[in-house]
């Protein structure tokens, strides 16, 4: 009965500690998970801070002379040809000074064919005279006379000549100055902004102070993205590689690219923060027309790909080449090897293996080697 007895208290001692451990055993911690998987990794670089949709040909326009504001034919958002009038300032002065010119011209001209005539009736004089002088049939003051005159009427034919092209050079001088009051569209584009209204005056911007543009024109039929990389990274760019680009304006929308340029200096504007630009093309000339200048725009450039190898997200790749992994309720650390990465996946080399399950919430409170946890 005794022996009973101690069967029966050992029992109860050990239902009591486990009911002890089971009461003082912490929680599981709930973590996020992923499987390690077969797919696509590549090893990508990105921009700094976010790049920018821009025109390949964007113009800051303005008369080269100051002036008041006589003609506005366009609008913000007009389309316009090239040559087409954007501004005219006042310039009846100028304009009247051209005709003034074209009329001296005009008269220039008809004292040209004055002379020329008389040149041409002393010049046949001149020859008669001379027939006549062979058959002494003239005296020689006669025949000294009409060539004396043949030769000046010729003189002052070419003269004339002479102050048509004068005159014909002051149209020209007349019509350039005119012309500077007048600003035209240098290409084909879009109006973007315009600074001034009718009436208001405008004044050339003074040397070393730039001044916001009379009009604003850009051409949006060809249209690239230029991005800051850090410098660190610039070194594996060159011109031709693939990239993806990704804009705030289309969320759930990613743009085949190329890169076109990589500038050859480096932008120290900040001097922990050194860049250099890069430029891209969008591979599908149809997606260019959803874009706009001025977009913000983030490059991402393709350096290698790696298809069909182990891949975990790398956002539980921790320093040192580690990872949390969840082994029934477990967390377990594991070091691997790692490949190519980028910020969505990395490469894993050894190991781990297809099917493990890894910890993404590495950062919550808990998720430690040793500690119990449960998948979400």
């Amino acid at each position: 009965m005794t022996r009973k007895r101690i069967t029966i208290a050992v029992v109860i001692i050990a239902v009591l500690i486990v009911v002890g451990w089971c009461a003082t055993r912490p929680d599981p911690v709930s973590v996020t998970v992923a499987s390690v998987e077969i797919g696509l990794v590549e090893e990508t670089v990105a921009n700094t801070r976010a790049g920018t949709v821009d025109a390949c040909r964007r113009a800051g326009l303005a008369p080269q002379v100051g002036g008041q504001i006589a003609r506005l034919p366009v609008h913000e958002g007009d389309d316009v040809e090239a040559g087409q009038i954007l501004l005219e300032l006042w310039n009846e002065d100028l304009a009247a000074d051209v005709r003034l010119a074209e009329r001296d011209a005009d008269a220039a001209r008809s004292l040209t064919a004055e002379a020329c005539a008389r040149a041409d009736v002393a010049t046949k004089r001149a020859e008669r005279v001379a027939q006549l002088r062979e058959r002494d049939a003239a005296s020689e003051d006669e025949f000294d006379l009409a060539t004396g005159e043949a030769t000046a009427t010729a003189a002052a034919c070419e003269a004339t000549r002479n102050t048509v092209q004068a005159a014909d050079a002051r149209v020209a001088v007349a019509r350039a100055t005119l012309e500077r009051t007048v600003l035209r569209a240098p290409f084909d584009g879009t109006v973007a902004e315009i600074n001034g209204e009718l009436g208001e005056f405008l004044t050339p911007s003074p040397v070393g102070i730039p001044t916001p543009p009379a009009v604003d024109l850009i051409d949006n039929s060809c249209l690239f993205i230029k991005a800051p990389i850090d410098e660190v990274d610039a070194p594996a760019i060159r011109a031709g590689m693939p990239a993806r680009v990704s804009m705030d304006a289309f969320p759930d929308r990613t743009f085949p690219a190329t890169v076109r340029r990589v500038a050859p200096y480096v932008l120290d504007i900040e001097r922990q923060a050194r860049t250099v630009d890069i430029e891209a093309e969008i591979d599908d000339p149809e997606a260019l027309a959803a874009l706009l200048p001025g977009y913000s725009a983030d490059v991402e450039v393709i350096l290698a790909n790696r298809e069909e190898v182990l891949r975990i997200p790398s956002q539980t790749v921790l320093e040192g080449d580690h990872v949390l992994i969840l082994v029934d309720d477990t967390i377990e650390e594991r070091t691997i090897e790692i490949g190519v990465s980028n910020w969505q996946h990395t490469e894993v080399v050894s190991g781990l293996e297809e099917g493990e399950v890894v910890i993404v919430s590495v950062d919550r409170d808990g998720v430690e080697p040793g500690a119990r946890a449960e998948a979400e």
